[in-house]
């Protein structure tokens, strides 16, 4: 063929591919566009298709639209304060239940979740006032403790059991101070307890007398921000430390003075039923030549005794008005009455009983180092228990001021710790006139008292009278979104401690 008839033949084939193709095409492609058409189809229904209506929230809650990384425990942690509930973990629960008990952990953004028990405004609680020979029936809880979960459990046990009060720590030696306060000096702050009126709400809702600690001459953090308020050593000008190890803020500084009477009377207003004073004394070892203070030089005639009397009165003036009750640690020796006790500590009962509602002599039976001749004073309950409560009893006499110990509630140095031994502690201080009694376990562990309560409470007046706190109206902060069970004995995040004095 010629390159002419060539040229001819393959424009005739361009011409007929031309013509053809487009058919071709259409025919052979109809079914794929078919699918392209309705799948086009699908979209543009489902682009129009009326959006999902917005959540609406009912009363007393919101509507929270996640972001990218929300999760249930992270909304919980975000709305607490804004609800009456006392702990994440139990908004967390209520908030699954108010959201049809949405299963799983992560939210999708954007996805909208009712946030129930919302605030109109912040929780204002009242005290309850009772009188001072009210018989407390209580043990105590750190500040970790009384706003966790476990905390609350052991709360609410402890009612079951037929306890009726609660101590629970605002500030601790460490000098952390558990609330929200607003004050220069309390720069070391950790919410366990994120809002007071709350938990006292809570507590007021379990017939619980509310009883917030406080420790106030030793105070770690005060001493490490504010190493001017300590007490100073004469050698080094440093803070002193009691034998070579705790240091304390000094007891006769009046802005240290200041700083404790501001603290409490803010706890005293924020719905508690009485502030307990602990550590209101003098370092009572180490050095004591070493150690200065502010008074040996503004009033060098003064005794230690003086100092604390002094302070008292000026406590007592602000807290008394609020309607609170005042109550006072003291180390259980001081019944003794030795000079050498006295002229350390600054505690002279006959002075402090004038200064205080109710006085806590701390008469752990383990803590009698050798006294009386017994060599295992810890199984000695009944002698330390008895003879402690007849001297308190005698040297306060005639002052109004009421006696209610601090018993042991933990091992150390006893073989016999048991339910009997809770029991014997009980009795005896009640049959020596003591009206009342705190239990002290520094890591609440209350096992051996949740076995020996119901025993004698069933004894119609052997070991208490049973005094219950007035019904009040106001329900509890929450009703838990679950049913909590009893609390079983679990080791806490704080460090471990055995005793205190």
């Amino acid at each position: 063929m010629s390159r002419h008839s060539a040229r001819i033949l393959i424009a005739l084939a361009s011409s007929i591919t031309l013509t053809i193709l487009p058919q071709v095409v259409l025919a052979v492609q109809n079914p794929h566009a078919l699918h392209l058409v309705s799948v086009k189809n699908q979209v543009t229904k489902k682009a129009q298709a009326p959006e999902a209506a917005p959540l609406i929230a009912p009363p007393g809650s919101v509507v929270h639209e996640a972001h990218r990384g929300d999760s249930i425990p992270s909304v919980a942690r975000q709305y607490l304060k804004k609800t009456s509930y006392l702990t994440s973990t139990e908004l967390g629960d209520a908030i699954r239940q108010a959201n049809s008990g949405r299963q799983g952990m992560f939210l999708h953004p954007g996805e909208q979740i009712i946030i129930p028990g919302i605030l109109d405004a912040p929780i204002v609680e009242k005290t309850v006032a009772v009188p001072k020979d009210f018989e407390v029936r209580a043990i105590y809880l750190t500040g970790v403790m009384a706003g966790s979960d476990h905390g609350l459990r052991i709360v609410r046990h402890w009612k079951e059991v037929g306890g009726n009060a609660v101590v629970f720590d605002i500030k601790d030696s460490d000098g952390i101070v558990n609330i929200a306060f607003d004050h220069p000096l309390a720069t070391g702050q950790k919410h366990y307890i994120h809002d007071l009126p709350k938990f006292a709400r809570f507590l007021h809702s379990q017939n619980m007398h509310a009883i917030a600690r406080i420790a106030i001459f030793r105070d770690e953090h005060l001493v490490t921000t504010h190493p001017e308020l300590a007490v100073k050593s004469h050698r080094t000008g440093q803070p002193w430390r009691e034998n070579g190890k705790l240091v304390w803020t000094d007891p006769s500084n009046p802005k240290v003075q200041d700083y404790d009477i501001a603290l409490a009377k803010f706890v005293a207003q924020s719905g508690v039923d009485e502030v307990q004073f602990d550590y209101v004394r003098f370092p009572a070892e180490g050095d004591q030549k070493d150690a200065g203070f502010t008074f040996q030089t503004e009033n060098p005639k003064w005794q230690r005794s003086q100092v604390i009397a002094d302070f008292l009165t000026r406590a007592y003036a602000e807290i008394h008005p609020t309607g609170a009750l005042f109550s006072l640690d003291v180390f259980g020796i001081m019944a003794w009455q030795r000079s050498v006790d006295l002229s350390h500590t600054g505690q002279d009962i006959v002075a402090m009983a004038k200064h205080c509602d109710v006085l806590s002599p701390m008469i752990y039976p383990s803590h009698f180092f050798g006294m009386d001749g017994i060599a295992r004073p810890g199984d000695a309950p009944e002698h330390f228990i008895g003879e402690s409560m007849d001297r308190f009893l005698k040297i306060t006499k005639d002052s109004g001021v009421v006696i209610r110990p601090w018993l042991q509630a933990f091992a150390w140095r006893t073989h016999t710790y048991s339910p009997k031994y809770i029991e014997v502690q009980i009795e005896v201080a009640k049959n020596k006139g003591g009206i009342g009694f705190l239990f002290w376990n520094a890591n609440n562990d209350y096992s051996k008292p949740y076995t020996a309560m119901p025993e004698m409470r069933a004894a119609k007046g052997k070991f208490f009278r049973g005094d219950d706190l007035p019904l009040k109206d106001a329900v509890a902060p929450t009703v838990p979104a679950v049913t909590t069970p009893t609390p079983t004995v679990q080791p806490v995040s704080s460090p471990v401690k055995i005793y205190r004095h």
